[in-house]
């Protein structure tokens, strides 16, 4: 007969064993969780779908531009050369106008330039520093350098959803097959938390695959690498994740962005990526130095006078506003900062890439680093400058007038 010291033994040892299995069920549980994580192989790409300059706007949008929006080409026209019965020459007027534009000057226009300001800005923090001209996050992160959104932040064509190109700059991500950037991730141990992740940036060939409204990308779609005119864009960032979130080390990332089918690209200095992960999608910014003259060719190219009309967009008052804002990397010659802090928006896709292409890719070598553009040609002194738009642009009295 079974005694009680026996009978209580065995109780305790099944008890033992029962929170043995439960001990194991649960880290096979959570190791399974782990392993959830893990995209196939340890790598996974995305295509851009989504990409615009980041300009936070307030609800009336008075925090930001309390003295109102900027004027734009048409208004800025009218108040140079008004209708009042006086002799004015085609090149004197709509031609000087444009040739401000294309060769823009740092010198002063009797225009008054809102810059948008307020607290709170979208970007990151890219000095690791806590600067007197720096805002918070919208989650309330200090620091955040982002000096583009001083330039755009008070121009109707750059604020969301509104503005004009912002609204084509985004359209076009998907539209234009140059614009297909795509970024992929390997080495990848958990798209939770891996300190160690490379992340390769190239070019893709292909369109991308839409839902039935023709808005929004479906995941899993196929991508080919263009290794042949997109090898300017294969690049090589290293990155880490945590809670999620990937975070690139800063490098200088040369991208395209064609508007209207006109194939143009932009070069930002110290780079980096901070996106939200998950295995269909990646969402959140690009942040860096945007180069300056990059950056206004790109829009001259893409947007007429008539398209920035769309939304009072003033070329030549935005590049004096560029040069004026400029907080990085000084020209060699001048001292003059040559590059802006900047942050855009991106939404991302999952994809998958097409192994024949990547296979092409393994046997390349990276191109060198693109040179940024260095502006027109002629460059020409700020007293230069002035001298000129004194004598024939800065004055609010057209040619001939007395």
């Amino acid at each position: 007969m079974q005694s009680e010291a026996d009978g209580t033994l065995r109780k305790s040892a099944l008890t033992g064993a029962l929170a043995v299995l439960t001990l194991l069920a649960i880290g096979s549980d959570s190791a399974s969780a782990a392993d959830a994580t893990a995209p196939k192989d340890g790598t996974v790409a995305y295509v851009l779908t989504d990409l615009h300059w980041a300009v936070y706007e307030s609800a009336d949008g008075k925090t930001e531009c309390p003295a109102g929006f900027n004027e734009g080409n048409r208004e800025h026209f009218k108040k140079l050369f008004p209708e009042n019965g006086t002799t004015r020459t085609l090149l004197d007027t709509q031609l000087r106008r444009e040739i401000d534009g294309w060769y823009p000057s740092t010198a002063p226009e009797p225009f008054e330039f809102h810059e948008a300001g307020g607290p709170t800005a979208y970007g990151l923090n890219l000095d690791g520093k806590l600067g007197p001209n720096d805002f918070a996050g919208p989650d309330g992160e200090k620091g955040i350098d982002n000096q583009l959104y001083r330039v755009l932040g008070c121009i109707r064509n750059y604020r969301p959803p509104e503005g004009a190109i912002q609204g084509f700059d985004n359209d076009e991500v998907t539209k234009d097959v140059y614009n297909r950037i795509i970024i992929e991730l390997s080495g990848v141990e958990s798209l939770v938390n891996d300190n160690d992740v490379q992340v390769m940036v190239y070019r893709g060939r292909d369109p991308i695959l839409l839902d039935s409204t023709g808005k929004n990308a479906i995941p899993g779609a196929s991508q080919r690498i263009d290794t042949r005119w997109g090898a300017k864009f294969v690049q090589k960032l290293h990155g880490r994740i945590t809670d999620g979130v990937l975070t690139t080390d800063p490098a200088d990332l040369v991208y395209p962005w064609a508007v209207f089918y006109i194939p143009t690209d932009e070069f930002m200095h110290a780079a980096r990526f901070k996106l939200k992960l998950s295995p269909t999608g990646a969402e959140g910014m690009l942040g860096g130095y945007t180069d300056i003259e990059t950056w206004y060719s790109q829009m001259m190219r893409s947007y007429s006078t008539h398209h920035q009309s769309y939304g009072q967009s003033s070329a030549p008052s935005i590049y004096k506003a560029l040069r004026r804002l400029a907080d990085g990397y000084p020209d060699a010659k001048t001292g003059a900062n040559s590059a802006i802090s900047s942050a855009l928006l991106a939404k991302f896709t999952q994809i998958v890439i097409v192994p024949a292409s990547k296979n092409q890719v393994a046997s390349m070598s990276l191109q060198p680093a693109v040179v940024p553009y260095a502006g027109p040609p002629f460059p020409r002194s700020v007293e230069e400058e002035t001298a000129e738009n004194g004598a024939k642009v800065a004055a609010t009295t057209g040619p001939g007038e007395k």
